[in-house]
């Protein structure tokens, strides 16, 4: 696994929702830490579909329709859908 750099810390993140059942596991409640070095064990599907979100907010950028210190996803299993909000702190 790759080692953060010291100024880049990992970001947290909470799983908010889940429509229906999550093939990969997840459950309301879940928490990770999460990265651009780390997945923190989301689920590889919905990692890869969000990356560049976190990519803008590790890196200290920011989406015009989020804060910038919290941002909220959903996973692209619109069945199953997972909810996460993500915090940089």
């Amino acid at each position: 696994m790759a080692d953060y750099p010291p100024e880049i810390p990992p970001m947290k993140a909470e799983i908010v929702d889940v429509k229906g059942e999550c093939s990969a596991g997840h459950k309301k409640g879940d928490t990770l830490t999460i990265g651009c070095y780390d997945s923190g064990g989301l689920c590889g599907f919905f990692y890869h579909d969000i990356f560049p979100s976190l990519n803008v907010m590790q890196f200290g950028g920011k989406y015009p329709w989020s804060s910038g210190e919290k941002l909220v996803l959903e996973c692209p299993d619109r069945e199953n859908a997972v909810t996460i909000k993500i915090t940089r702190e």
